[in-house]
């Protein structure tokens, strides 16, 4: 190599360096569209809007929650694969994605291949809640009803595939229990039906019925996590009438592959810190939620596990979508 081309070489190496900084140092210069692929109310959105908050303040740009449902989470998804890998669109990435993996046979993307981690937000028990109007006090007394009513217990959750109805499923395949699943939209829409009594039992994130539980709307019966919820002290867990039983929700951010890692960096950077902000810690902790903090490849490392333990799951239950 002549003296003129290491010249140029260097030249070109040094302006390369030069743009990646300045595009460190600018983004985001736009607002940035966040997908919750499930309607309002449920835990997906409740935890996109609580971080949304500090993280628009934190990058100076507004992070829009955009509810986009459907489909078991998958329209939401697929959109956020499918849009410009530039850093200004986002997915709240949830259990269903590491679940749909396996449960649906025809789906237009791999996740895992598809997706860019870029932070964990936190993990959550689900809880298995009951309307009060229903004469149940326990899980043994709830497992003792299923079976002396056997097909009349409807199973509520917030769409195929998620972590709400594969913990149903899990349950159903350990205790004998036979009960209808019964999908909704989202979680807003199964605790309306819920609380109304058109259905009996769901086994939902901790976040969204949190507060129906405080309020007496909800009877929460036991946690799916392997111990005691702090929020929840005087609820049992599933796994004390249940021996082995264990489920539990997590929830991060992804953008499409391709997207540029100074956004990505950025945005898990301010998430962490926004994560260990006492204030924030003490409201996640309310909702049942613990922080999961890392760098991207930590969350790409538990979409990677989750994917696998729920396809165990998927498959021992016969669950499956076209």
């Amino acid at each position: 190599m002549n003296f003129i081309s290491k010249v140029t070489l260097a030249s070109i190496c040094t302006l390369l360096a030069a743009i990646n900084t300045a595009t460190a140092a600018d983004y985001p210069e736009k607002s940035i569209k966040w997908v919750v692929p499930y309607p309002p109310a449920g835990t997906t959105d409740v935890l996109a809007r609580i971080i949304a908050q500090p993280l628009t303040q934190a990058l100076g740009q507004n992070v829009v929650v955009e509810n986009k449902p459907g489909a078991g989470n998958n329209i939401g998804a697929e959109f956020v694969i499918k849009s410009a890998p530039d850093g200004y669109t986002m997915l709240l990435v949830n259990p269903a994605n590491g679940i749909n993996a396996s449960l649906y046979k025809n789906l237009n993307y791999n996740f895992i291949r598809d997706i860019a981690p870029v932070a964990g937000l936190v993990r959550t028990p689900n809880v298995m809640v009951i309307p009060p109007s229903l004469p149940i006090k326990t899980v043994a007394e709830f497992i003792a009803y299923c079976k002396a009513n056997p097909g009349k217990v409807n199973m509520a959750s917030s769409g195929s595939g998620t972590s709400v109805h594969l913990s149903g499923e899990l349950f159903k395949s350990m205790t004998g229990c036979n009960m209808l699943h019964v999908p909704y939209k989202g979680a807003g829409p199964a605790l309306v039906d819920l609380m109304a009594g058109q259905v009996q039992v769901l086994f939902d994130n901790l976040p969204s019925s949190a507060g129906h539980i405080k309020s007496g709307n909800l009877r929460a019966l036991a946690v799916t996590s392997a111990a005691r919820d702090p929020s929840l002290p005087n609820v049992p867990t599933v796994a004390e009438t249940v021996p082995g039983y264990e489920a539990t929700a997590w929830f991060g951010i992804g953008m499409p592959k391709g997207s540029p890692r100074a956004a990505i960096d950025r945005v898990n950077a301010e998430v962490n810190r926004i994560l260990a902000d006492p204030k924030m810690r003490e409201r996640l902790a309310e909702l049942g939620g613990v922080p999961i903090a890392g760098t991207p490849e930590d969350f790409g490392k538990i979409i990677a596990a989750e994917t696998q333990k729920w396809e165990k799951v998927v498959k021992s239950s016969g669950a499956s979508v076209d």
